[in-house]
């Protein structure tokens, strides 16, 4: 397999990327042929995959505007990902222009991507570190050069959670997390469940299977598992909802809504 000049030295590219499915779900071209066949077959399971995708993009979104009304101009997006259209900076910077990006992820290709679209941004970095390795974060220099932790962050959990096992500890890993924000500081979360998907959590579970089998397991928890990752914030109206559900932009078209964009849970909490 030919290696594209945007793939770091040293990655496995024979192996599925769960950032660079995500990539191809919402229609990137960062991802090679491995990635998008580990993709289709989770959508022969769970077709409606691009869509949720889709969902979880529109809602960072407003949690990114609606962080922004309340005077929060930095961020810290664990998790972030390959950048592609309307990531969490050019929605933020768009609004205004002094705002701080932060963006952690452990995937290189993710990270080499990043460092290529933020090239010239002073307002925004990339940063290496592990979610389950909080220590590694609040010890970057790069992030704390950039982010001032004194101040409100939002900081942002998004599609990341679900990567993470439970045997891996991710509510003590949030929960230190927390610690490290000042009060008023949010955090938004979305995550995966079986609940609201429009299938039987058997047919579900063949779209989980495809991630077990790259080594990237989905971990699908309840509503009230997601809500645990919440304690000791104050949840923001309406609370834990479904991600249209989520201050819609449009209420009146959640009805014109594709049924998978209900699948998982998404919410904002405020730290006191």
């Amino acid at each position: 397999m030919e290696r594209p000049a945007w793939a770091p030295q040293g990655i496995d590219i024979s192996m599925p990327s769960v950032s660079r499915m995500y990539d191809f779900y919402l229609g990137g071209s960062h991802n090679f042929e491995v990635d998008r066949e580990a993709a289709r077959k989770a959508m022969e399971f769970m077709p409606g995959l691009p869509k949720i995708m889709q969902a979880n993009r529109a809602f960072m979104r407003r949690a990114v505007r609606y962080a922004l009304g309340e005077g929060i101009t930095q961020f810290l997006d664990i998790g972030s990902g390959i950048p592609t259209f309307g990531n969490v900076h050019e929605v933020a910077q768009g609004i205004d222009p002094q705002a701080r990006v932060a963006y952690v992820d452990h995937d290189p290709v993710a990270v080499a991507h990043s460092q290529a679209v933020l090239e010239g941004n002073s307002g925004a970095v990339i940063a290496t570190a592990d979610l389950r390795r909080p220590k590694e974060i609040r010890d970057n220099a790069e992030i704390s050069e950039l982010l001032d932790f004194d101040r409100p962050v939002a900081l942002l959990l998004v599609a990341v959670l679900h990567f993470i096992e439970d045997s891996d500890d991710p509510q003590t890993a949030v929960a230190e997390l927390r610690d490290l924000l000042a009060p008023g500081s949010l955090l938004v979360i979305t995550h995966a469940s079986y609940e609201g998907v429009p299938l039987t959590q058997e047919e579900a579970g063949g779209a989980v299977g495809v991630y077990k089998n790259i080594r990237n397991p989905l971990i699908m928890r309840s509503r009230d598992e997601v809500g645990r990752f919440f304690e000791g914030y104050e949840m923001i109206d309406p609370g834990l909802v479904p991600m249209p559900n989520w201050r819609p932009d449009t209420p009146a078209g959640q009805e014109n809504e594709d049924p998978y964009a209900f699948s998982g849970f998404a919410g904002v909490g405020r730290k006191a």
